[in-house]
């Protein structure tokens, strides 16, 4: 009798073995909450060059890479790219494991229903500084993400966008309601948003009209994954939930920067409008500075052309302070340019930050500093300085849109993100 049960698995071994991979998702999102919460009341993010600053954000998802029989095939993808990035990445090895098999399986299905003449499914033009929520509607529909069966799914989009709605001159509250209707018949329509509540589907949006249209239905805010570009902490924004969506001002009006450091000869540059706190008290205390260009205005055209991009070649620090929300487009501005962001915003979920390591390419600042920022710049060594631009320099493909999407840019970032956050999606 013994010997013919012992081909037999314990009864009890795939409970345990659920039981395990389920306490480890419980400790490593308790773990990401402390982090989180630690990194709000943190008593500075200041750039300190002798200490190695800890990642702002851990997500609960990292531990868990591949599958064990992916492991094999997937190293041998990794190990064919020439990464060589290791040092901006917070988990390389994690990043590269993750992103070959995100790319290889990661499936997500889009809702077809409503106009695409009124409301959905219609993004921004693919110009401007809300060109982000447009070009991911675009590269998604030109990517292998997509997949027409909702079985096969990971997770769910819903093509909101309010861009037309904008337009007409419709009102929030209207916008709200035509929202409200649209989600609520994809609800009644499908099974699928009630199997998790939602928290397997996701929108996009880039303008602060498209967050403000969504605030009236609180089960799309607080359930599904938002990606959007004002990722504050301190307005909702869920960071081991949510996705903070770079702001790209694309087309960009000139050639990337970088390995240029020999022209870096000003100190510090800002020019924009006084349409926040943080702005005007910068714009006061420095711009009389020698050292700091500080403008309170935009550079006039008449000046000459494409005066205020070509500051960025010129400068090594780039100040980037909040604007009317948390995000700014001079942060992407300066990536793109070589120029180090100087980010100046509280509360800011930086974007791709549980991927990489912004103090290894940017300063990153409270907004109390800005009394300190020239001596804060100045304390920054020239080799420390070199090792910042060398590594922006890494970093600005993840940074830049393209039509159709190439491996490692804005778009393949944040859908590795959402890639992440699929795995806390159980039902």
């Amino acid at each position: 009798m013994l010997a013919a049960k012992l081909p037999q698995p314990p009864p009890s071994a795939a409970l345990t073995l659920r039981s395990s991979l389920l306490t480890l998702a419980i400790i490593t999102l308790v773990s990401f909450t402390f982090l989180s919460l630690k990194s709000l009341h943190s008593p500075s993010l200041q750039y300190s060059p002798s200490t190695s600053p800890t990642p702002l954000t851990v997500h609960p998802s990292l531990p868990k890479a591949v599958d064990d029989g992916d492991v094999d095939n997937v190293e041998k993808v990794a190990a064919s790219e020439n990464y060589g990035y290791d040092d901006v990445y917070h988990f390389p090895e994690v990043f590269r494991l993750n992103y070959e098999r995100m790319r290889s399986r990661f499936k997500v299905y889009v809702y077809s229903d409503g106009d695409p003449n009124t409301y959905y499914q219609t993004p921004r033009k693919l110009t401007g500084k809300y060109a982000s929520e447009g070009y991911f509607f675009q590269n998604l529909r030109e990517s292998n993400f997509v997949t027409d069966d909702p079985d096969r799914a990971d997770l769910f989009f819903i093509p909101i966008s309010c861009h037309k709605m904008r337009g007409k001159g419709i009102s929030y509250e209207n916008m709200t309601k035509i929202v409200q209707d649209y989600v609520e018949s994809l609800i009644s329509k499908y099974p699928y948003w009630n199997r998790t509540l939602g928290t397997d589907h996701f929108f996009v949006t880039c303008h602060d009209v498209g967050v403000r249209a969504t605030e009236g239905l609180p089960n799309l805010v607080k359930n599904a994954i938002r990606v959007v570009c004002s990722p504050s902490y301190d307005v909702g924004f869920i960071p081991h939930k949510d996705v903070a969506l770079p702001q790209v001002l694309q087309p960009f009006a000139l050639p990337a920067g970088g390995n240029d450091i020999e022209n870096r000869t000003t100190l510090g540059f800002w020019a924009g409008h006084r349409n926040s706190k943080i702005r005007v008290i910068l714009a006061q205390v420095w711009e009389n500075d020698t050292e700091l260009d500080i403008s309170n205005n935009r550079i006039n055209r008449a000046i000459g052309p494409l005066v205020y991009q070509k500051r960025f070649y010129r400068t090594k620090f780039c100040i980037c302070p909040g604007g009317s929300q948390v995000n700014s487009a001079r942060i992407a501005d300066s990536i793109h340019y070589g120029c180090i962001p100087v980010i100046l915003s509280n509360y800011y979920d930086l974007p791709f930050n549980d991927i990489l390591d912004w103090h290894k390419f940017a300063v990153v600042l409270k907004e109390k500093d800005v009394y300190q920022l020239k001596q804060i710049l100045k304390n920054i060594t020239q080799d420390e300085f070199v090792t910042l631009h060398n590594n922006l320099v890494k970093v600005q493909k993840h940074f830049q849109w393209n039509t159709p999407p190439v491996s490692h840019d804005a778009f393949h970032m944040i859908m590795y993100e959402l890639w992440l956050r699929h795995h806390m999606v159980k039902y």
